[in-house]
């Protein structure tokens, strides 16, 4: 028996309004015309005023029947558009940046992952999956991040130096704050590794536990929104993994952001391990892309290993959120060949073998290289040449850092009350009672307090 559909006229305009469409329109299904309306007698429920009426019995448990949610794509794994595949408008220019910050980022994983292993920092997150060759996500990162304006707000989670190497953050500035010296303008040598954060560049400071900034992005967004100078303007993103998506914060995130609006991208990047458990035992639906029709979020599902497919699909989301102030969910299918961390042995919970396979399968740097020769936007004389020279601008910018000192060591009890309390007044008290007694004379107090710029100094006396 056909579903019977609700009069339009019935329902509020604004309820119409928020009707997602999105998800809809991937699957080629149209939305019929009303039929047989149902005698007002039935009423119209407030959980969902536009459900239709039907008299079927009809469980279900996909967004889309009878088919899985589709993965939007451009590019074959060899660089070549898929025969009926719109090309997106997208100049020499930033195609060849994409590509070149895409390229940046093994750099900077080798070298941080290197010293790390060194105990000269204490822990590194790879932006792209880290395997000393070039597999991983850095398709997903970069290729979002070319879609967005400078001054959109950004939300990361570990793997998003990508944002900031497309938005100028600069070497200086990453060397600074992975190895936490005075030049740390972020988090003053306060802060893990790779938790980074910029207002000048709108990135707002990451946070370790896992999806705490997805309800912070639904809050940036209403703000956005509230705001005249910035509301049609600008964007909150937020990036998160599958493995964030198990939070609660994840949906409480998206309920915020659905009854709220403002203009947010959740962008989750989902490389099919979390920290160490497969997608298959972290749920059973149909990814995390099936979640955000339930909170009634324009969603769609992009290869994530596809840089223009990103940047597309990126472009479209933005558009979505700006115009309709409201939120849109993109989840970038990828997979994950390296380990999670340095703190992590992937070879534990999966066999070397299938890492192996996955090489061979996809490569978000090949595919997106041949597209550009093909285009003759790139050759491959200037792959090695842009390689070899992004690693010595790499090296040479760890290695000036390195030689700085750490922030004032009185930066450990600023910055995050207005008015210092007492508890923070008498651990000041004690550090200063400790170094005058020891600073001087005890050879591991001595040598510690050298490190920092000035030496302590402002705790003599």
């Amino acid at each position: 028996m056909r579903s019977v559909i609700l009069s339009q006229k019935s329902i509020p305009r604004a309820r119409l309004s928020h009707l997602p469409v999105w998800t809809r329109a991937v699957s080629g299904q149209a939305t019929s015309a009303p039929q047989t309306l149902l005698k007002p007698k039935h009423g119209h429920l407030p959980g969902s005023p536009g459900s239709p009426l039907t008299t079927k019995l009809h469980f279900f448990n996909s967004v889309l029947e009878q088919t899985q949610i589709p993965t939007y794509r451009i590019l074959d794994s060899a660089g070549q558009p898929i025969e009926g595949a719109d090309i997106p408008e997208i100049t020499k220019d930033v195609a060849r940046k994409i590509y070149g910050d895409m390229l940046m980022l093994p750099s900077l994983d080798n070298i941080l992952y290197n010293v790390q292993r060194q105990g000269k920092i204490s822990f590194y997150v790879s932006s792209r999956q880290y395997d000393m060759t070039s597999y991983g996500e850095e398709a997903s990162v970069v290729g979002s991040a070319a879609a967005l304006e400078p001054t959109d707000e950004v939300l990361g989670q570990y793997r998003e130096m990508g944002v900031l190497v497309w938005r100028g953050f600069g070497l200086e500035n990453i060397m600074a704050q992975c190895l936490g010296n005075e030049l740390d303008a972020s988090t003053k040598g306060r802060q893990m590794p790779v938790h980074f954060g910029s207002p000048e560049y709108h990135f707002h400071t990451i946070s370790s536990p896992l999806a705490t900034q997805i309800p912070q992005a639904a809050g940036v967004a209403y703000a956005i929104k509230r705001d005249p100078a910035r509301r049609g303007q600008n964007c909150a993103v937020v990036y998160f993994g599958e493995g964030a998506a198990s939070e609660g914060d994840f949906h409480a995130g998206l309920a915020m952001a659905s009854v709220l609006g403002g203009p947010l991208i959740l962008f989750c990047r989902n490389n099919g391990f979390a920290i160490s458990t497969p997608a298959s035992e972290q749920y059973s639906g149909d990814g995390i892309a099936s979640r955000g029709p339930g909170y009634g979020v324009d969603t769609i599902r992009v290869d994530g290993n596809d840089a223009l497919a990103v940047y597309t699909a990126m472009k479209e989301a933005r558009r979505r959120a700006i115009e309709g102030n409201k939120a849109v969910l993109v989840e970038a299918m990828s997979y994950r060949v390296g380990h999670h961390s340095t703190s992590d042995d992937s070879f534990a919970y999966r066999a070397k073998q299938e890492v192996e396979d996955w090489k061979k399968i996809d490569n978000p740097h090949h595919r997106f290289r041949k597209y550009l020769e093909s285009k003759g936007w790139w050759s491959p004389e200037e792959e090695d040449s842009v390689r070899a020279s992004q690693k010595k601008e790499v090296l040479s910018a760890f290695q000036k850092a390195e030689k700085l000192p750490k922030p004032r060591l009185d930066n450990l009890f600023l910055d995050v009350y207005d008015k210092m309390p007492w508890n923070l007044i008498e651990q000041r008290d004690e550090l200063k009672r400790l170094l005058n007694k020891y600073g001087s004379t005890w050879e591991p107090w001595k040598s510690e307090r050298a490190k920092f710029q000035g030496a302590g100094k402002e705790f003599e006396g």
